[in-house]
């Protein structure tokens, strides 16, 4: 239902007061039907800040009205939302299934970053020739089939070939179709798919950096390089 309402910028709720965080999730989670994973006093206006389903949702005490949508700051003019978006859906990378991943290094390879890839997308195609400018660092490209059920065949396939990266890269960025068969063992394939979505990700590319941080979308590359430099 969440997912539903997120173009709206204001919607009127009806029922039971809510003195705390306690009572705001009761109270939110009823309306919404959906889990509420945190909820937390945004530090504005008494709104309350409402975690659920990778999206943020504000309300009063009284759960009586919910805003979806950025928090500017009006001192500082910081987008609110956004950098508790960073910060709520970041992860441990050391967590991340790397075995379950194409893993690609280049110079030193101290420098992490970890990919989920669509085959067919292509702002996916656009990232994989930026990328490969990238130096001294490690790539892990988790095969994230969401498009189509060409999507998952290319996937398969790339993931059977004897040279995964280089499979990829042939086709990611030179445009050169895979050969390989659908014959290996391509369950990591679909282990990405369940594990993505528990992660809450719905589009391609998604990228992950070292300290956690998630970037969902399209990111350029000097901004790409600029987060690598930051994490250590």
């Amino acid at each position: 239902m969440l997912r539903k309402l997120l173009p709206l910028v204001l919607l009127t709720l009806t029922g039971a007061a809510a003195a705390d965080e306690a009572d705001v999730k009761k109270a939110m989670e009823a309306k919404l039907g959906a889990k509420v994973e945190s909820v937390t006093k945004a530090g504005y206006l008494g709104l309350y800040e409402v975690f659920s389903e990778g999206n943020i949702v504000y309300t009063d005490e009284k759960a009586t009205a919910f805003i979806v949508g950025p928090l500017i700051d009006g001192k500082t003019m910081k987008n609110v939302t956004e950098e508790r978006m960073r910060k709520l859906t970041a992860i441990k990378f050391g967590d991340l299934p790397l075995e379950r991943a194409i893993k690609q290094v280049r110079g030193d390879g101290k420098r992490v970053l970890a990919t989920f890839e669509d085959p067919n997308c292509g702002y996916c195609k656009r990232l994989a020739k930026d990328i490969q400018k990238l130096e001294n660092v490690t790539i892990y490209t988790f095969l994230y089939p969401i498009l189509s059920e060409d999507s998952v065949r290319k996937s398969k396939q790339i993931w059977c070939s004897a040279d995964r990266a280089r499979a990829w890269n042939d086709w990611m960025v030179d445009g050169k179709a895979p050969a390989g068969k659908e014959d290996c063992d391509t369950s990591a394939v679909g282990k990405n798919q369940e594990y993505g979505r528990k992660l809450n990700i719905s589009g391609t590319p998604t990228m992950f950096f070292g300290d956690g941080e998630r970037v969902p979308g399209a990111m350029p590359l000097a901004r790409i390089e600029q987060k690598l430099g930051q994490v250590r």
